[in-house]
């Protein structure tokens, strides 16, 4: 069993990338948050998980644990095969899942590619408890900063865009609040 591949990142597609192992070319399947961090030329780490079927043989890339035990927690999902588990891990970062799911965002968690309401709702009832959420003092500040967004209109813009309420609020955490709403946008939009 492949537990961790560590070599250089040769090449980087849209949900996949190419990983140098001692001059074997690893092809590994990540999520969108995984594949945003790894740079063409560096090394790097990745935890694996093998997907082993009769007519394929497909491995997943991560670059942290805690993402690797989310994504085994959503393929244990009657219905979300690994394919779509890492579209649900694509949908945002993992803090911005694992909130979704244990929040009950079934809105979020369906614009995921191949995830209907069915599916939705069976990953919010089977995890939404196993999944943890964050320490006390972040779910607060993500409470209160959720109740201000209602009112923040470039919260609202990066939210239209695609993004959760959590990232759009962590996009802009050290933006400057005086600055016009399509400013801000623009700086937010460049940090990710």
């Amino acid at each position: 069993m492949i537990a961790t591949l560590n070599g250089k990142i040769t090449d980087k597609l849209i949900d996949s990338i190419i990983i140098d192992v001692g001059g074997v070319g690893y092809g590994l399947l990540v999520p969108q948050e995984t594949c945003n961090k790894l740079v063409v030329g560096e090394v790097s780490k990745l935890f694996v998980y093998e997907h082993i079927r009769e007519s394929s043989y497909d491995l997943y890339g991560f670059s942290d644990l805690e993402t690797k035990e989310l994504f085994l927690k959503l393929i244990n999902v009657n219905g979300v095969g690994p394919k779509v588990g890492l579209n649900i891990l694509s949908i945002g970062s993992v803090s911005g899942v694992r909130h979704a799911i244990a929040s009950g965002d079934i809105k979020l968690i369906q614009t995921a590619p191949g995830v209907g309401k069915r599916v939705a709702e069976r990953v919010l009832i089977e995890l939404k408890d196993k999944v943890g959420l964050l320490s006390s003092l972040d779910e607060t500040t993500l409470l209160i900063g959720e109740e201000a967004a209602q009112q923040d209109e470039a919260v609202q813009a990066l939210v239209a865009l695609g993004f959760s309420v959590a990232d759009a609020i962590s996009s802009l955490k050290n933006v400057d609040v005086d600055l016009p709403t399509s400013d801000r946008v623009k700086l937010a939009l460049k940090k990710t």
